[in-house]
């Protein structure tokens, strides 16, 4: 195994939790960590079918309850770019964005970071 690629998380300190029991138990791959921006109310729904045992935060489900439905994109952004933030602040060994065919989400949170498309590796 060349690496391993985390499910959606929207709370850093599972991630970071999950990464200490793999150096406990010796697992020395690389660990990519799964962002997924929420879009839309629905998508909560939806989001804790495709990966059960998502947990999530008081303060995003606050945020997203409180924000109108053409807002929740904005919430869901911010909360993904702030996870992002810290996640880089980590030196995680990468980054995996769910898109779910949607790009602008993830394009935002470029933008957030700094960044623009063109400065992004591909492999």
């Amino acid at each position: 195994m060349d690496y391993l690629t985390t499910q959606m998380f929207f709370d850093n300190n599972q991630f970071y939790e999950f990464k200490a029991r793999c150096d406990f138990w010796g697992i020395k791959v690389p660990i990519i960590a799964g962002i997924m921006p929420i879009t839309n109310k629905k998508g909560i729904e939806k989001m804790a079918e495709l990966s059960p045992g998502t947990q999530f935060p008081a303060g995003l489900l606050k945020a997203i309850h409180r924000a109108d439905e053409d807002q929740v994109m904005n919430v869901g952004v911010h909360w993904a770019s702030t996870q992002v933030f810290d996640l880089l602040a980590y030196n995680v060994d990468g980054i995996h964005f769910y898109t779910l065919n949607r790009c602008k989400p993830t394009m935002e949170i470029y933008r957030n970071l700094g960044l623009s498309s063109s400065d992004v590796l591909w492999e």
